[in-house]
Protein backbone atom coordinates (compact mmCIF):
# COMPACT_ATOMS: atom_id res chain seq x y z
CA UNK A 1 0.00 0.00 0.00
CA UNK A 2 1.44 3.10 -1.08
CA UNK A 3 2.37 5.67 2.01
CA UNK A 4 1.61 9.34 1.83
CA UNK A 5 5.43 10.16 1.67
CA UNK A 6 5.17 7.73 -1.51
CA UNK A 7 2.42 9.28 -3.66
CA UNK A 8 3.76 12.89 -2.66
CA UNK A 9 7.15 11.41 -3.79
CA UNK A 10 5.37 9.79 -7.05
CA UNK A 11 3.80 13.20 -7.60
CA UNK A 12 7.04 15.34 -7.25
CA UNK A 13 9.24 13.13 -9.23
CA UNK A 14 6.64 12.40 -12.39
CA UNK A 15 5.07 15.82 -12.50
CA UNK A 16 7.19 18.87 -14.98
CA UNK A 17 8.73 21.60 -13.31
CA UNK A 18 6.76 23.87 -15.06
CA UNK A 19 3.49 22.53 -13.91
CA UNK A 20 1.81 25.46 -11.89
CA UNK A 21 1.98 22.92 -8.95
CA UNK A 22 5.27 22.20 -9.23
CA UNK A 23 6.25 26.24 -9.82
CA UNK A 24 4.10 27.12 -6.88
CA UNK A 25 6.15 24.59 -4.51
CA UNK A 26 9.15 25.92 -5.54
CA UNK A 27 8.41 29.26 -5.10
CA UNK A 28 7.36 28.62 -1.73
CA UNK A 29 9.74 26.27 -0.36
CA UNK A 30 12.30 28.76 -2.20
CA UNK A 31 10.91 31.47 0.22
CA UNK A 32 10.74 29.76 3.32
CA UNK A 33 13.87 28.19 3.22
CA UNK A 34 15.52 31.91 1.96
CA UNK A 35 14.12 33.12 5.07
CA UNK A 36 15.19 30.71 7.73
CA UNK A 37 18.74 30.95 6.42
CA UNK A 38 18.74 34.37 6.27
CA UNK A 39 17.66 34.48 9.90
CA UNK A 40 19.32 31.71 11.41
CA UNK A 41 20.57 28.88 8.92
CA UNK A 42 20.81 24.75 8.43
CA UNK A 43 17.34 25.13 6.16
CA UNK A 44 18.91 24.27 2.64
CA UNK A 45 18.61 20.83 3.92
CA UNK A 46 14.91 21.43 3.57
CA UNK A 47 16.10 22.07 -0.50
CA UNK A 48 18.05 18.94 -0.46
CA UNK A 49 15.30 17.01 0.52
CA UNK A 50 12.83 18.52 -1.96
CA UNK A 51 14.73 18.12 -4.85
CA UNK A 52 16.00 14.66 -4.22
CA UNK A 53 11.88 13.65 -4.14
CA UNK A 54 11.65 15.09 -7.50
CA UNK A 55 14.44 12.64 -8.52
CA UNK A 56 17.60 14.69 -8.68
CA UNK A 57 20.63 13.04 -7.51
CA UNK A 58 21.85 14.94 -4.29
CA UNK A 59 25.08 16.63 -5.86
CA UNK A 60 22.48 17.56 -8.51
CA UNK A 61 20.50 18.85 -6.16
CA UNK A 62 23.19 20.36 -4.03
CA UNK A 63 24.43 22.34 -7.35
CA UNK A 64 20.83 23.71 -8.12
CA UNK A 65 20.36 25.21 -4.84
CA UNK A 66 23.38 27.13 -4.97
CA UNK A 67 21.79 29.85 -8.03
CA UNK A 68 19.43 30.70 -5.75
CA UNK A 69 21.46 31.21 -2.54
CA UNK A 70 23.39 33.17 -4.90
CA UNK A 71 20.64 35.64 -5.60
CA UNK A 72 19.39 35.44 -2.19
CA UNK A 73 22.33 36.52 -0.03
CA UNK A 74 23.32 39.20 -2.71
CA UNK A 75 20.03 40.82 -1.71
CA UNK A 76 19.79 40.51 1.53
CA UNK A 77 23.44 41.59 1.53
CA UNK A 78 22.20 45.15 0.14
CA UNK A 79 19.54 45.56 2.81
CA UNK A 80 22.43 44.99 5.49
CA UNK A 81 24.36 47.38 4.19
CA UNK A 82 21.81 49.99 3.77
CA UNK A 83 20.60 49.60 7.18
CA UNK A 84 24.57 49.75 8.19
CA UNK A 85 25.27 46.74 9.59
CA UNK A 86 27.46 45.40 7.08
CA UNK A 87 31.21 46.82 6.97
CA UNK A 88 32.56 45.70 3.24
CA UNK A 89 35.94 45.93 4.18
CA UNK A 90 35.41 43.52 6.95
CA UNK A 91 33.62 41.35 4.30
CA UNK A 92 36.31 40.53 2.37
CA UNK A 93 38.28 39.55 4.89
CA UNK A 94 35.90 37.20 5.89
CA UNK A 95 35.19 36.51 2.48
CA UNK A 96 38.16 35.70 0.57
CA UNK A 97 39.37 32.78 2.47
CA UNK A 98 35.78 31.31 2.39
CA UNK A 99 35.79 31.52 -0.86
CA UNK A 100 38.85 29.84 -1.86
CA UNK A 101 38.15 26.75 0.58
CA UNK A 102 34.46 26.58 -1.51
CA UNK A 103 36.71 26.43 -4.41
CA UNK A 104 38.31 22.73 -2.96
CA UNK A 105 34.69 21.90 -0.84
CA UNK A 106 32.75 21.72 -4.34
CA UNK A 107 35.42 20.22 -5.98
CA UNK A 108 35.23 17.70 -3.46
CA UNK A 109 31.14 17.35 -3.68
CA UNK A 110 30.92 17.31 -7.41
CA UNK A 111 33.43 14.32 -7.69
CA UNK A 112 32.12 12.30 -4.95
CA UNK A 113 29.50 9.74 -5.52
CA UNK A 114 26.18 10.12 -4.31
CA UNK A 115 26.30 7.34 -1.79
CA UNK A 116 29.55 8.87 -0.11
CA UNK A 117 27.56 12.62 -0.22
CA UNK A 118 23.96 11.32 0.97
CA UNK A 119 25.89 9.35 4.17
CA UNK A 120 27.98 12.33 4.74
CA UNK A 121 25.41 14.63 5.02
CA UNK A 122 23.15 12.09 6.72
CA UNK A 123 25.55 12.33 9.59
CA UNK A 124 27.07 16.25 9.36
CA UNK A 125 23.15 17.88 9.22
CA UNK A 126 22.54 16.77 12.63
CA UNK A 127 26.02 17.63 14.21
CA UNK A 128 25.52 21.08 12.43
CA UNK A 129 22.18 21.81 13.84
CA UNK A 130 23.61 21.95 17.26
CA UNK A 131 24.87 25.36 16.82
CA UNK A 132 21.43 26.90 16.26
CA UNK A 133 20.55 26.14 19.72
CA UNK A 134 24.12 27.91 21.23
CA UNK A 135 22.70 30.67 23.82
CA UNK A 136 24.35 33.57 22.50
CA UNK A 137 22.47 35.66 24.93
CA UNK A 138 24.65 34.38 28.09
CA UNK A 139 26.88 37.54 29.66
CA UNK A 140 30.08 35.42 28.53
CA UNK A 141 29.42 35.57 24.99
CA UNK A 142 27.75 39.47 25.21
CA UNK A 143 29.80 41.33 22.20
CA UNK A 144 29.44 44.64 20.29
CA UNK A 145 29.45 46.47 17.03
CA UNK A 146 33.45 46.18 16.80
CA UNK A 147 34.64 48.47 13.87
CA UNK A 148 37.77 47.07 11.98
CA UNK A 149 38.38 43.89 14.06
CA UNK A 150 41.90 42.53 14.38
CA UNK A 151 41.87 39.39 11.63
CA UNK A 152 45.11 37.21 12.54
CA UNK A 153 46.52 34.92 10.59
CA UNK A 154 44.73 31.92 12.15
CA UNK A 155 41.29 33.56 11.38
CA UNK A 156 42.59 33.02 7.38
CA UNK A 157 42.73 29.48 8.30
CA UNK A 158 40.04 28.85 10.71
CA UNK A 159 37.65 31.02 7.44
CA UNK A 160 39.11 28.58 4.71
CA UNK A 161 38.31 25.58 6.42
CA UNK A 162 34.68 26.85 6.65
CA UNK A 163 34.95 27.38 3.14
CA UNK A 164 35.78 23.97 2.26
CA UNK A 165 32.60 22.90 3.79
CA UNK A 166 30.47 25.71 2.52
CA UNK A 167 31.39 24.52 -0.97
CA UNK A 168 30.58 20.69 0.03
CA UNK A 169 26.77 21.51 1.37
CA UNK A 170 26.00 24.77 1.66
CA UNK A 171 23.72 23.76 4.98
CA UNK A 172 25.37 25.26 8.15
CA UNK A 173 27.91 27.04 6.72
CA UNK A 174 25.84 30.24 7.24
CA UNK A 175 26.23 29.52 11.16
CA UNK A 176 29.79 28.46 10.61
CA UNK A 177 30.40 31.96 9.03
CA UNK A 178 28.16 33.39 11.72
CA UNK A 179 30.21 32.10 15.07
CA UNK A 180 33.21 32.65 13.23
CA UNK A 181 33.00 36.63 13.11
CA UNK A 182 31.17 35.83 16.57
CA UNK A 183 33.74 34.16 18.63
CA UNK A 184 36.42 34.69 16.52
CA UNK A 185 36.01 38.58 15.72
CA UNK A 186 34.40 39.62 18.94
CA UNK A 187 31.34 41.24 16.45
CA UNK A 188 27.87 40.73 18.28
CA UNK A 189 24.95 38.51 16.36
CA UNK A 190 23.96 41.19 13.63
CA UNK A 191 26.64 42.34 12.47
CA UNK A 192 28.08 38.59 12.41
CA UNK A 193 24.83 37.85 10.78
CA UNK A 194 25.55 41.15 8.03
CA UNK A 195 29.40 39.51 7.56
CA UNK A 196 27.71 36.17 6.58
CA UNK A 197 25.39 37.31 3.90
CA UNK A 198 28.56 39.28 2.41
CA UNK A 199 30.80 35.92 2.59
CA UNK A 200 28.15 33.70 1.17
CA UNK A 201 27.72 36.03 -1.87
CA UNK A 202 31.81 36.06 -2.31
CA UNK A 203 31.81 32.14 -2.15
CA UNK A 204 29.14 31.24 -3.95
CA UNK A 205 29.35 31.64 -7.72
CA UNK A 206 33.25 30.46 -7.53
CA UNK A 207 31.39 27.17 -6.01
CA UNK A 208 28.42 27.37 -8.29
CA UNK A 209 31.79 27.43 -11.58
CA UNK A 210 32.66 23.92 -10.11
CA UNK A 211 28.57 22.61 -10.31
CA UNK A 212 28.41 24.25 -13.82
CA UNK A 213 31.69 22.75 -15.27
CA UNK A 214 30.49 19.15 -13.94
CA UNK A 215 27.19 19.46 -15.10
CA UNK A 216 25.09 19.98 -11.91
CA UNK A 217 23.01 22.38 -11.96
CA UNK A 218 19.33 21.92 -13.53
CA UNK A 219 18.93 25.55 -14.74
CA UNK A 220 14.71 25.47 -15.51
CA UNK A 221 14.19 24.69 -11.28
CA UNK A 222 16.85 26.50 -10.43
CA UNK A 223 15.96 30.07 -11.93
CA UNK A 224 12.04 29.43 -10.62
CA UNK A 225 13.20 28.54 -6.63
CA UNK A 226 15.70 30.91 -6.88
CA UNK A 227 12.64 33.46 -7.27
CA UNK A 228 11.28 32.27 -3.71
CA UNK A 229 14.69 32.26 -2.02
CA UNK A 230 15.18 36.26 -3.08
CA UNK A 231 11.47 37.01 -1.58
CA UNK A 232 12.52 34.80 1.24
CA UNK A 233 15.77 36.92 1.81
CA UNK A 234 14.35 40.03 1.45
CA UNK A 235 11.70 38.94 4.22
CA UNK A 236 14.37 37.27 6.13
CA UNK A 237 16.68 40.69 6.27
CA UNK A 238 14.67 42.91 8.02
CA UNK A 239 13.25 39.82 10.31
CA UNK A 240 16.91 38.99 11.43
CA UNK A 241 17.15 42.72 12.28
CA UNK A 242 14.42 42.66 14.86
CA UNK A 243 15.20 39.55 15.91
CA UNK A 244 13.05 36.27 17.08
CA UNK A 245 14.49 32.87 16.26
CA UNK A 246 13.33 30.46 18.73
CA UNK A 247 10.78 28.75 16.61
CA UNK A 248 12.48 28.78 13.68
CA UNK A 249 15.84 27.05 15.24
CA UNK A 250 13.20 24.15 16.29
CA UNK A 251 11.49 23.94 12.98
CA UNK A 252 15.00 23.81 10.98
CA UNK A 253 16.03 21.16 13.39
CA UNK A 254 13.31 19.00 12.91
CA UNK A 255 13.58 19.30 8.89
CA UNK A 256 17.09 18.17 9.39
CA UNK A 257 16.14 14.85 11.70
CA UNK A 258 13.69 14.12 8.78
CA UNK A 259 16.06 14.34 5.78
CA UNK A 260 19.10 12.34 7.65
CA UNK A 261 17.02 9.85 8.33
CA UNK A 262 15.59 9.65 5.04
CA UNK A 263 19.01 9.72 3.95
CA UNK A 264 20.15 6.92 6.12
CA UNK A 265 16.98 4.96 5.42
CA UNK A 266 17.32 4.78 2.00
CA UNK A 267 21.38 3.96 2.07
CA UNK A 268 20.31 1.01 4.55
CA UNK A 269 17.93 -0.51 2.02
Amino acid sequence: METIFDSIQTFLSTTPFTDYRIVIILIAVGAIVGFINTVAGMATAMTYGLFMMMGMPINVANGTTRVGVLLQFITSSVIFKKKGYLDVKTGWKVGIPVGIGAIFGALLAAILSVHIIEVIMAVVLPVMSVLLFVDTKKDKFKRGAVKSPVFKWWNFIAFTVIGVYGGFTHSGVGLLIMFGCFFMLGLDLIHSNALKQFAVSIYTPLALIVFIIYGQVNWGVAMIYAIGNIIGGVTGSYASIKGGEKFIKVFVTTIIILMSTMLIIKNLR
